[in-house]
């Protein structure tokens, strides 16, 4: 075989070099084209976002995004692989009902893998979920302890233990098992396949980026919530919360005086005919769209990642989405006896039910009575402050359409509306009652401590069975034991009817329970 021919020895030396470095110059072009594939793969998977879109309007308020994801959303494939990482805070379900959040199931009978009030939106590259309005509006009945359980829209979540699940996924930034050697094979265990890309993405942005949020809001909600007695299922403070998260208040700096703001989740029917009234309990808006807006600050959302358009859709329909009517059926001569009580007495400031529906009428509806009337635990009212309003007006939406200009500081509470009130116990804004027979009795007769989380309707009696509970024993095995003792649950006030004789109590009653 010839021999290649070389004009000179350097040519030589300068060949045999390229043979031998030419197995490294590959090895280096693959390293740059495979850094090259990853850095491209990652570049796309970090900056996809996408929304999942409902057709019908109802399962838009239950599953739709409202922006909540962004800045306050977990990953989709944490939110699965929790129950599996901490099964003793989830009861050993594989699911999040034991924080008392609702599953429905899909066409083919099986449950869906988010609950209801849990929406998914994908942030850079990652699915993202948390929390939209039918979190804290949505609620069940049973007709009976064995009866099936109904879910219903825009009710109050009576179920929800908003408190206990905030406090659960805050402590979980710190836990051990958060790391991503033990994470991400729990999230591969329930089903989610990583790619080697995502494998590094998360290990090093997703999911420090996720634990330093967490840890962040941990340390601004952990000394509130000391303060603070335990909500309970079917309660939130709506404003401190917001105070120390979103405005970054320190909670030292809050006065005795506002630190204590727990009250029940309201109702959201048909919210046409409210526009106007004075809206949240102490009745601080008159907009429904800044009443609106206001939640979903609470929802977890901020003016950056607000999704108004999603917002406007959840608000239309609401403006004409009735309760169901009332299962109750009491004696009718007892019914009308107490509708002429009802009439002569509270129908100025709630309005009426007649047999066409609901009836929005009332010189007082949807106006503020001044606590020193009223009478009634004062907490919530007092949690909402001048300086916090200030800051909302001048700080939130700031130079947008969205602005604030409605918020007001009252002295006391609205005369809501009583439309659906079946569904609506317990009562009074902070719940400090348990049926409607107990709202008619004098303070002094009504329950110190009862049992809230059931959802069996109390026919005799109106709103949800309640028994009676020590709030010095140990806890229950199920419901939680509300005592009225503690601040911000007092049960006095709202005296209205309180000193009817027996019978025009019994039928009033009796009228109150076809709401």
């Amino acid at each position: 075989m010839p021999q290649p021919y070389f004009v000179t020895e350097v040519e030589r030396q300068l060949a045999q070099r390229r043979r031998k470095w030419q197995p490294v110059r590959l090895v280096l072009i693959a390293a740059l084209v495979t850094v090259f594939y990853l850095a491209l793969t990652a570049a796309i998977l970090l900056t996809r976002n996408d929304t999942p879109v409902y057709g019908e309007a109802i399962e838009h308020f239950k599953y739709g995004s409202i922006g909540s994801e962004t800045e306050s959303g977990i990953p989709y494939r944490v939110w699965q692989a929790l129950p599996r990482m901490f099964p003793d805070a989830f009861e050993k379900r594989d699911d999040y009902s034991a924080f008392g959040f609702l599953y429905e199931k899909d066409a083919l009978g099986r449950q869906r893998d988010l609950p209801i009030g849990v929406s998914r939106r994908t942030v850079r590259g990652v699915d993202m979920v948390w929390l939209n309005c039918a979190v804290c509006h949505t609620g069940t009945y049973r007709l009976s302890a064995d009866a099936p359980r109904i879910i219903v829209p825009a009710m109050p979540s009576n179920n929800l233990q908003f408190e206990r699940f905030v406090s659960f996924v805050l402590l979980t930034a710190a836990d051990e098992r958060m790391a991503p050697d033990t994470l991400i094979p729990a999230a591969e265990a329930a089903g989610h396949r990583f790619g080697a890309v995502e494998k590094v993405a998360w290990r090093y942005l997703v999911l420090p980026s996720l634990r330093e949020g967490l840890i962040a809001r941990h340390a601004r909600l952990e000394s509130l919530l000391a303060h603070q007695p335990d909500w309970g299922p079917g309660r939130v403070d709506t404003f401190n919360p917001y105070k120390v998260v979103q405005m970054k208040v320190p909670v030292a700096t809050l006065t005795p005086a506002e630190v204590i703001g727990a009250a029940d989740f309201p109702a959201v029917f048909e919210q046409g005919p409210r526009e106007g009234m004075h809206l949240h309990w102490d009745g601080n808006n008159t907009s429904l769209a800044e009443r609106n807006l206001s939640a979903a600050l609470g929802a977890g959302v901020t003016p950056e990642t607000v999704d108004h358009a999603a917002i406007k859709r959840v608000a239309d329909w609401l403006l004409t989405l009735k309760p169901p009517p009332s299962p109750n059926q009491p004696e009718a001569g007892a019914v009308a006896r107490g509708r002429a009580t009802y009439k002569a007495a509270c129908s100025s400031c709630h309005g009426e039910q007649d047999p066409a529906g609901y009836q929005f009428r009332g010189d007082a509806i949807g106006k503020v009575d001044p606590i020193a009337s009223l009478g009634t635990d004062r907490a919530r009212l007092d949690s909402y402050t001048p300086a916090f309003r200030q800051r909302q007006l001048t700080e939130l939406f700031a130079g947008t359409p969205y602005a604030f200009r409605s918020f007001e500081k009252t002295d006391g509470y609205a005369n809501l509306p009583l439309d659906g009130l079946w569904l609506r116990g317990p009562y009074l804004h902070n719940g400090a009652i348990p049926t409607l027979k107990d709202l008619l009795a004098p303070p002094a007769q009504r329950p110190a401590a009862y049992l809230r989380g059931s959802d069996v309707v109390d026919p005799v009696n109106g709103g949800f069975l309640s028994p009676p509970c020590d709030p010095k024993a140990p806890p229950p095995a199920s419901g939680f034991c509300f005592d009225t003792a503690k601040p911000g649950n007092g049960k006095d006030g709202h005296l209205y009817g309180t000193d009817l004789p027996a019978s025009a109590k019994s039928d009033l009653l009796a009228y109150l329970l076809t709401f």
